[in-house]
């Protein structure tokens, strides 16, 4: 079972709606395809992350990579994604906004 639930990540997203104006995100699809974008984007980080080469080929990150780096070895990427959405540090915005 998905916890946060979809109705509870759907409140999270559409929070920040004026009462009159359409909702954000209006279906559980919506949902899915978010996150599931947010969680390419984290796979695509880790990779960039993982190609960081010196010369002698030890890797040189800095410590904000470093820690993103241990952060994803404990967790998966839509675990990440999901967790970002609920707690409002990833803004879903519609195609015109974009």
């Amino acid at each position: 079972m998905l916890h946060p639930s979809y109705s509870d990540l759907m409140a999270v997203v559409n929070s920040e709606v004026e009462p009159g104006e359409q909702p954000v995100v209006q279906s559980r699809y919506s949902i899915v395809m978010a996150t599931s974008k947010r969680a390419r984007q984290i796979i695509g980080n880790l990779s960039t992350i993982n190609s960081k080469k010196k010369k002698d080929q030890k890797e040189v990150l800095t410590p904000k990579e470093e820690e993103f780096k241990r952060y994803c070895e404990k967790r998966k990427p839509l675990s990440i994604a999901v967790e970002e959405l609920h707690e409002g540090k990833v803004k879903i915005v519609g195609d015109e906004e974009e």
